[in-house]
């Protein structure tokens, strides 16, 4: 995997093309990442490297975090480690920034944490159709039904549909088109939408599996 870059999501806009069309992007702000770590397969077992984003007062971490940090200079909100291939030029303290990574038409692939939803029924959480309005329906319109018989089976089946826990959940969107990138503000707007709430964290990176 190469190197992707961590940013935040600070919202949805729209953009027109040189053609006149009109784009729906999300805009990121992708750093500038600061190189943390530097790992090895000689030192380490793999090669990967530790990017930092954002900043942290260092009385509200742990003294091994914030001693690890400085390692780069400062205390960073987010730490998050990236897969290399071989061997890598990157040093710890050395700036990443948005347009030494990405260039406009690249796709990339973007991991996100979804909107918590908390517990949700079984309309809202997995867009079952409930029950008639009428008809004889009495204070069960919402529900969910039968989840099994009585004798056969004799219990409920492992990952039956049912009212949870929704949303909050770890989520890649891919393949999506970087439409600009804007290296003096260190902004990356990708077409479409990506998982989070604005101001979110994400990770950016190379798609996988083009297209």
């Amino acid at each position: 995997m190469a190197l992707g870059l961590i940013g935040r999501k600070l919202g949805m806009t729209q953009v027109f093309s040189a053609q006149g069309e009109l784009i729906p992007v999300t805009v990121i702000q992708t750093g500038p990442c600061t190189v943390v770590q530097v790992k090895t397969a000689a030192s380490d077992g793999y090669a990967a490297v530790q990017l930092g984003f954002g900043e942290q007062k260092a009385q509200r971490t742990t003294k091994a975090y914030s001693t690890h940090c400085n390692k780069a200079g400062k205390v960073f909100e987010v730490l998050r480690e990236f897969r290399v291939e071989g061997e890598t030029e990157f040093t710890a303290g050395q700036a990443v920034t948005v347009a030494t990574v990405f260039k406009p038409g690249d796709l990339v692939d973007v991991t996100g944490t979804t909107k918590g939803r908390g517990f949700s029924g079984v309309i809202k959480r997995h867009r079952f159709g409930g029950f008639p309005g009428s008809h004889g329906t009495h204070e069960y319109f919402r529900h969910g039904g039968s989840i099994g018989n009585r004798s056969f089976p004799g219990r409920v089946f492992k990952g039956k549909r049912m009212a949870g826990q929704y949303g909050n959940e770890r989520t890649t969107t891919q393949n999506l088109e970087v439409v600009a990138v804007r290296p003096e503000e260190h902004v990356l707007l990708i077409r479409g939408a990506v998982a989070g709430a604005r101001s979110g964290i994400v990770l950016v990176h190379p798609a996988v599996k083009h297209g």
